[in-house]
């Protein structure tokens, strides 16, 4: 996933991006999340995987494609909870939403997850994604899927961390990838800028824009 809009864990506006995905509120309507990330994979095949997150209560809707393989789509339904609200004044907020999803393409199977995100003063947060895709056409086509990331926020637009992905969207040398990460949100947008195994032969790069609304 080298061109990543993929800002979900800070809490500004995702999620998904680089901010926290942190479910609405009980009162809240329909919540809409547009997330796309362009991978740069020198020596592969670049490519854009977006990413479509409804959330509605506890109701949690996703769509994906080029995220588990590429040339493969998948649907995701989840349960959102919640503890503390930054926003309101709380020192932490903390959300988890427990995933399960059909994937089809390239790649065909089922997929259950999971969401974290933990946000403390809107100054750090920590956010992990993550899945295991049981492949229905074949055991060797089992995999997992993660994306922890740790993040820092010097000022409310800025957003500076660490980042680590397991993927086999794309091949690579080493089994996980490691790298940072430098955003800027303004209202309801976010651009962010991912860069794995810097310094190093197959250093990779997402670029990753999300819009909520």
């Amino acid at each position: 996933m080298l061109l990543l809009l993929k800002y979900h864990a800070l809490g500004q506006a995702t999620p998904g991006a680089a901010s926290i995905k942190a479910p609405p509120a009980a009162a809240q309507a329909w919540r809409y999340y547009l997330n796309v990330d362009g991978y740069i994979v020198p020596g592969g095949t670049s490519f854009f995987n977006p990413d479509l997150t409804v959330d509605h209560n506890w109701l949690h809707l996703e769509a994906r494609y080029n995220y588990e393989d590429l040339r493969t789509g998948s649907l995701w339904v989840g349960y959102n909870f919640a503890r503390g609200d930054v926003d309101d004044g709380s020192r932490w907020e903390l959300a988890i939403t427990p995933i399960l999803g059909g994937v089809f393409g390239r790649t065909t199977g089922i997929a259950p997850g999971c969401e974290i995100s933990l946000n403390y003063r809107k100054k750090f947060a920590a956010y992990i994604e993550n899945e295991y895709v049981f492949d229905t056409q074949s055991k060797s086509g089992n995999f997992y899927y993660a994306w922890p990331q740790v993040t820092y926020s010097p000022r409310e637009w800025l957003h500076l961390g660490g980042v680590a992905q397991h993927t086999v969207a794309y091949a690579t040398k080493v089994d996980a990838q490691g790298g940072f990460l430098v955003g800027v949100s303004r209202k309801n947008w976010e651009f962010t800028t991912y860069v794995f195994n810097p310094g190093f032969s197959g250093t990779a790069v997402v670029l990753e824009s999300g819009v909520s609304f």
